[in-house]
């Protein structure tokens, strides 16, 4: 145990599961919340592999079948949730439970039955000494506060958290998230995978069984696009004169066993795009016939070509009624999460709007969410958005801060009590 507070810290994300110890500054152990297993007959693909054992270099990722113990955003399954903690706090913090306190995070409004399954969890199952349960945009604040004076001065931020799951925009007041002003959007970075598996699929090669594959893919190509209808038409381009297209190669089983963008240096040609302005000639109604009859460049059986998939995935964060859902954009939501708090706050909000989870880290996504902002906010207000140094990680370096505080263990609930009282009464001890 390296942590000098005896208390462990679990970010227990859909996608990644962040643990390590109260106190560090970063966690020992960001490992896929899931177990899977490879297809076919033989004793090896028989077995299923457990969060940090998918990282490994050796593993094939094609074609496994993933159980996860988290489904829209709840933990829904705890046999597998117990065999993932297993596998961390055994085998990577090496850590005895019956010695050790738990911060654990856990989603917003989640039901009180799912509560007294994940209380059955860590106190009966794993046996632990003692359990607080935080949500993840006051670790947020807290963090942030922690590093910005200003932030800290202010005591309220909005925190806009896309996740695995969900996506939500969450106003804090002195470290309590607001819980009547919280408003989600039912898209996160699962819903993007699925989508890009969708295009290419229909577009090139049978991916919808390549979700580790896709979601890799997804977070090396993908970006943000800051002109929408002019990329649409760069996008229909020749082959040359298309700075999106780039192509992702997968493994083959013998020579690589993980996918890899083929060129990056052509990957990230739509840098040197201008940020403003129109297209000069190469309009796509000009060129529409151009790329037409040139041939098209040959790929080989295991790689596929991206051009507009790279920006129109994203783009579902954005303008999700573009794609038939009936939701509101980021920009909409984040405003009525604002809207929904006490007048006297809500400028304040607008010049903390902190980012956080993994969608977060598409290039370009905080310059394009400032643009969508400013014409529906109003304007005496000013609005700032601060980028997290590492969005994956912000939440649970709030929890490792919070659990090294002098005041954590009055805060936690205990075995015992647990014992005495029962899951629901003790929950009410972190009702904010």
């Amino acid at each position: 145990m390296t942590g000098g507070s005896g208390v462990v810290v679990i970010d227990n994300g859909g996608g990644l599961l962040k643990a390590g110890f109260g106190g560090d500054k970063d966690p020992i152990a960001v490992v896929p919340n899931c177990i899977a297993k490879s297809p076919g007959t033989s004793a090896s693909s028989k077995k299923w592999l457990v969060a940090d054992q998918l990282q490994a270099q050796d593993v094939d990722v094609t074609g496994m079948t993933l159980r996860r113990p988290i489904d829209r955003g709840y933990l829904i399954n705890t046999e597998v949730q117990r065999e993932v903690w297993e596998r961390v706090l055994r085998g990577l913090l090496q850590v005895d439970p019956t010695n050790s306190s738990l911060l654990l995070v856990e989603p917003q409004f989640n039901p009180p039955g799912l509560q007294h399954a994940t209380d059955e969890l860590v106190f009966e199952e794993f046996g632990f000494s003692s359990l607080y349960v935080a949500d993840a945009p006051s670790l947020v604040h807290l963090y942030e506060a922690s590093r910005q004076p200003s932030l800290f001065r202010a005591q309220c931020s909005l925190v806009v958290d896309c996740g695995f799951s969900f996506t939500h925009a969450s106003p804090v007041l002195q470290n309590f998230t607001l819980n009547y002003a919280v408003r989600r959007m039912d898209l996160g970075g699962k819903a993007l995978t699925n989508y890009l598996k969708e295009l290419v699929s229909y577009r090139s090669l049978n991916v919808m069984d390549e979700t580790l594959l896709i979601d890799d893919a997804k977070e090396k190509l993908c970006f943000v696009s800051l002109d929408v209808p002019r990329d649409l038409r760069l996008a229909r381009l020749s082959f040359k004169d298309n700075p999106f297209r780039c192509s992702y190669i997968l493994p083959d089983g013998i020579t690589s066993k993980k996918g890899c963008v083929k060129d990056l240096d052509e990957a990230h040609r739509y840098y040197s795009l201008p940020v403003d302005g129109e297209l000069d000639q190469k309009d796509g109604d000009s060129d529409t016939n151009k790329f037409e009859d040139k041939k098209k460049p040959e790929l080989s059986q295991n790689e596929f070509a991206l051009t507009n998939e790279r920006f129109l995935v994203p783009e579902m964060l954005f303008h999700p009624i573009d794609l038939g859902m009936n939701q509101a954009g980021l920009a909409e939501c984040i405003v009525r999460a604002v809207q929904a708090c006490h007048p006297f706050i809500q400028p304040v909000l607008y010049e903390s709007i902190i980012l956080t989870g993994g969608s977060t880290l598409f290039p370009r996504f905080a310059e394009r969410l400032q643009r969508e902002l400013r014409p529906i906010v109003p304007e005496d207000y000013h609005v700032k958005i601060i980028p997290q140094e590492n969005p994956i990680l912000g939440v649970w370096r709030g929890g490792s801060i919070l659990a090294s505080s002098p005041d954590f263990a009055s805060m936690c609930v205990t075995k015992s009590e647990y014992e005495e009282m029962g899951s629901a009464r003790c929950r009410r001890r972190f009702f904010h």
